[in-house]
């Protein structure tokens, strides 16, 4: 039986980027950025796309993501002062989940230095209880989807 070892992404299998700049306090006693903060790196990511988009309002929404799972793979180490990129792409688009797969990029790397994914099931803000994606998020979110691997 042969084990399956994940392989990093490269550029062109992301749709979109998010450039963030790694602060002094990411890195930690080891000297590289905590794994913690990928994931943080990952949620920035996504919903900077959405509010850009006019599909998000944080604050008076009636539809929220909320994340029910998450997963990372590490590659390479990123450390302060490095200026990374988060690709992003959809991999599904459901009725009411979308699964978001992000890899980050170190400045001017054409293969990630990490990579996971992250599922949102979108929900109504007072109740909780699942909800159909909302066509205007619906619409922003299918560019994503277009290259996805095959």
């Amino acid at each position: 039986m042969s084990e399956h070892r994940p392989q990093p992404g490269h550029r062109a299998d992301f749709q979109h980027f998010h450039a963030i700049a790694t602060r002094w306090m990411d890195n930690d006693v080891y000297g590289h950025v905590n794994n913690v903060i990928y994931y943080s790196w990952f949620d920035t990511a996504v919903n900077h796309y959405l509010v850009q988009r006019g599909v998000l309002d944080i604050e008076r929404g009636e539809v929220i993501g909320l994340v029910i799972e998450t997963q990372c793979n590490y590659f390479a180490s990123v450390a302060f002062p490095d200026l990374i990129e988060v690709g992003i792409r959809v991999a599904h688009l459901g009725r009411s989940s979308v699964r978001y797969e992000l890899a980050i990029f170190k400045a001017g790397e054409e293969t990630a230095a990490a990579q996971g994914h992250f599922v949102h099931v979108y929900v109504d803000r007072g109740s909780r209880r699942p909800v159909a994606l909302p066509e205007a998020l619906r619409a922003a979110l299918m560019p994503l989807t277009l290259l996805m691997p095959g």
